[in-house]
């Protein structure tokens, strides 16, 4: 089978060499993917990603649901980089890609040959595109860094768990999705410099940093007033009600931005003479008796189920809802109308997976190809390569589009 991108996709006839594993390299290069591009996805022989065998979960193929879950639309290579002459493999790669990511510790891929200024002697144009915990430059540059320790690191912990619990993660890796978008936000821009200079340039994303300027409005309250937040479980610092309210069965995710909508809500509950409350009646007000007010609400809330307020709610123009599974969310996605799964195939195999999030007017093709085994693709990757000049000749400056690269092999 081919598992050329569609040529109208908007990264058609772009190359990556993704030399990524786990979770945030691999987000990112499976978006560039999903826009279009051609990954080429290089990996350790016999092992591959360590994704690979995180399981289980495991489709009835074997293959693992967390690496599927970041590696559709690439082909696989398995390169040895301690090996002379898959290293030669991994040189000519670069010399045709026009985005190199790697997030490995400083200093492996130099050992390969593939320093920064050597990818770029191979390929001026190309865009490095590196993933780290702490930086690659200062003291933590050589220190190693996964989503769970950068969650306690950053503070991410310290803000998440119920008030008097202990600190908790966030139930997917979040700094690491939040890296990777990050990564792809600085590839584009990349690309875009790089059509009004011609050359490549430099993207480096950490996770630690991605965390901080994630925390937003709670790491604001830290630099801009010397508040330090701490865990307040699902309530909000500055907005009530904006927290989980247990009803007859079932909690209700309640989130009321204003005054008007208060008085809504707490008419459609029964109490309406609550919203005149001067306890009650401003925003500022109810935080300051939060602890008042959410038994008056939670001791309302016992006459229904939580489903059956979700949609009482709602009808009223409110944002609530049920607390969901997974499965059940992405039953709502059908139901109002985003179709949230995408149908896979590659090599005769069907999957299925989360659909890229972006919808775009007017619609362009999207790549729908499953995740590769591991070196699926290696033989005609190989003899494509070896059919290459050296790595040690010079580097053509013709752009990609008028290259013949891997994107243009089958």
């Amino acid at each position: 089978m081919t598992t050329t991108p569609p040529p109208h996709a908007p990264l058609h006839g772009i190359t990556v060499a993704d030399f990524s594993r786990v979770l945030a390299g691999p987000w990112a290069t499976m978006t560039l993917g999903d826009l279009g591009a051609k990954i080429i996805k290089i990996e350790r022989p016999e092992h591959g990603d360590d994704t690979r065998s995180w399981g289980p979960p495991y489709d009835n193929e074997g293959m693992a649901t967390y690496f599927q879950s970041v590696n559709r639309n690439k082909q696989s290579i398995a390169l040895n980089l301690k090996d002379p002459d898959d290293i030669e493999l991994a040189r000519r790669l670069v010399r045709e890609a026009d985005i190199v990511v790697d997030n490995f510790l400083p200093g492996t891929l130099d050992r390969a040959q593939l320093s920064d200024a050597e990818i770029h002697e191979l390929n001026p144009r190309a865009i490095i595109a590196r993933v780290s915990g702490f930086g690659s430059s200062g003291a933590g540059h050589g220190r190693p860094g996964y989503d769970f320790v950068i969650q306690a690191l950053g503070g991410l912990m310290h803000i998440t768990g119920e008030r008097d619990g202990d600190p908790m993660k966030v139930g997917v890796a979040l700094v690491d999705l939040l890296t990777a978008r990050d990564l792809t936000i600085g590839v584009l821009a990349a690309l875009r410099q790089r059509d009004l200079t011609g050359v490549g340039t430099l993207v480096e994303v950490n996770l630690l940093s991605s965390l901080q300027a994630a925390l937003a409005n709670q790491a604001q309250a830290v630099i801009g007033a010397d508040v330090e937040p701490g865990r307040l479980g699902n309530t909000h610092p500055s907005i009530c009600p904006y927290e989980t309210l247990s009803c007859r069965e079932g909690q209700l995710a309640v989130a009321i931005g204003n005054d008007p909508q208060f008085t809504k809500f707490v008419t459609e509950l029964g109490i309406p003479h609550i919203a005149s409350d001067s306890r009650f009646a401003t925003n500022p007000a109810r935080v300051k008796h939060r602890a008042t007010l959410r038994p008056i609400l939670e001791d309302a809330l016992q006459a229904a189920p939580a489903d059956e307020w979700e949609h009482r709610l709602v009808d009223l123009g409110l944002a609530v809802g049920r607390v969901a599974t997974i499965s059940e969310g992405i039953e709502l996605a059908r139901e109002v109308g985003i179709d949230p799964v995408v149908e896979l195939e590659r090599d005769g195999h069907t999957s299925r997976g989360i659909r890229h999030p972006v919808r775009y007017t007017p619609e362009f093709p999207i790549p729908a190809v499953g995740a590769p085994d591991l070196d699926a693709d290696g033989d005609a990757l190989r003899a494509y390569l070896r059919a290459q000049p050296s790595s040690t000749q010079t580097h053509s400056t013709n752009t990609s589009s008028q290259r013949r690269s891997p994107a243009s092999q089958r």
